[in-house]
């Protein structure tokens, strides 16, 4: 609905004061106030002492009058004048500012009003980047929402329509609001489970409930050491103490692991479902970049909870398959640290003692897999790789990844070499 400006009768809005003249006639007339107080008391001071006014007194007077003046000059130039009032109309229902405030018409003699209310060409189309903030804003909201929430099922749910429909869609801008999106969240949630599995440290000031209530007392601390002393006399003491804080720290420690579990699992499973997205969407490349440097988690995860080496496992594989698919496109540091951090975490993880995590055909296929990558590195590469794992291979139970076909083509290649130097060097000889 159009509304036009020349037919609306400004002249029924009242004018408002300014906030500086009007805060100059709240002064003025307080002034004032105090003045006509002071000249009252004064002139009845001199009444009752029937005394005659004194200079001063007449002074304060005219200073009365002068100030009751500026009041209601102030009143006048509130009422009447235009530029004293905060809106651009007056009383007579012109409008005085106007002129001042009128926008630019446009060369074709549109004014600005038109282009705002109807020119629907100055509104931004949208574009890709609005998806792909969309989509980062979900797979963010994913890390936050607790697993055990209704809401993560839904957010999940749709992080993933996005994602497939992107897909499906093939243009190249979907494609790369996809990639973008999920190595972001490859790499913010390998950041999360680095980080939950991390054994908190407990302190060394995690006594006993009365023994905090004790120092925050004067003189506390002296009492719990002198009690802590006591336990050398009286050994009752010191059993009773240490048994009431072993209980609380191992309570303690214990809420935390499980807390800590809990987190990591749920950030290691949505890394694999990140991982299985960005190999659907072709952008699996950014995500063996980054497992590549991840070292830390490599390690950390020798030693975590066996659901989530479960998970960390079944994403090694996952990436070592698609490596292998791309092994002539990849640098060869890549491929090197793969396996040289990941390599370990393979041959210690409890692969399939509670649950399996990879059934008998897919270990199969991963040391077939990890068998062609070795074999595309250079020996030197080959001998660091081999050396780390038949350690790893030799001091474990587990019987896979069992390399060594890799082992023996390595040691077969090098003697065949050592050997072709050594025929070069006798038929140089002999010539």
């Amino acid at each position: 609905m159009s509304m036009d400006l020349a037919v609306v009768d400004y002249g029924s809005y009242k004018t408002r004061p300014s906030a500086l003249l009007n805060s100059v006639f709240m002064t003025t007339v307080n002034a004032a106030a105090k003045t006509l107080v002071a000249v009252a008391s004064n002139a009845k001071a001199a009444d009752q002492q029937s005394e005659k006014w004194r200079p001063a007194d007449h002074m304060r007077f005219m200073l009365m009058l002068m100030t009751w003046l500026a009041v209601w000059v102030l009143r006048v130039l509130m009422d009447h004048c235009p530029f004293a009032t905060g809106s651009s109309y007056s009383l007579d229902g012109t409008s005085s500012s106007l002129d001042l405030m009128t926008l630019p018409s446009s060369s074709t003699g549109t004014s600005c009003f038109d282009l705002v209310l109807h020119d629907d060409s100055s509104i931004q189309a949208p574009s890709a980047r609005a998806l792909g903030r969309a989509l980062t804003h979900i797979l963010v909201l994913l890390n936050e929402i607790p697993a055990s929430s209704r809401k993560y099922q839904f957010a999940l749910g749709m992080a993933d329509k996005i994602v497939d429909e992107n897909t499906r869609c093939g243009h190249l801008e979907m494609l790369q609001v996809n990639r973008a999106a999920l190595a972001s969240a490859f790499a913010r949630t390998s950041g999360l489970l680095y980080s939950s599995l991390k054994r908190p440290r407990m302190s060394e000031d995690s006594g006993t409930w009365p023994s905090r209530i004790l120092r925050s007392l004067p003189l506390g601390s002296f009492v719990v050491s002198s009690l802590k002393g006591l336990g050398t006399f009286f050994p009752w003491v010191g059993s009773a103490t240490s048994l009431l804080q072993n209980k609380r720290q191992v309570a303690v420690r214990v809420h935390e692991e499980s807390v800590n579990d809990l987190a990591a699992e749920k950030h290691a499973q949505e890394l694999l479902w990140i991982t299985s997205k960005m190999v659907e969407c072709g952008a699996v490349d950014e995500a063996l970049v980054q497992w590549s440097l991840s070292s830390g988690l490599a390690s950390i995860s020798l030693s975590s909870y066996p659901r989530v080496q479960g998970f960390i496992v079944k994403i090694t594989a996952i990436l070592f398959a698609e490596l292998n698919r791309v092994k002539h496109e990849v640098p060869r540091q890549v491929k090197f640290n793969i396996l040289v951090i990941w390599l370990p975490l393979l041959c210690y993880a409890d692969n399939g003692l509670s649950y399996p995590v990879l059934t008998g055909y897919e270990k199969a296929e991963m040391e077939k897999t990890m068998n062609e990558l070795i074999s595309t590195l250079p020996t030197i590469d080959q001998e660091v790789i081999l050396a780390n794992w038949l350690q790893d291979f030799t001091t474990t139970s587990s019987d896979w990844p069992n390399l060594h076909r890799s082992y023996d083509l390595w040691t077969h290649s090098t003697r065949e070499f050592i050997s072709g130097d050594a025929h070069e060097g006798g038929q140089l000889c002999v010539f």
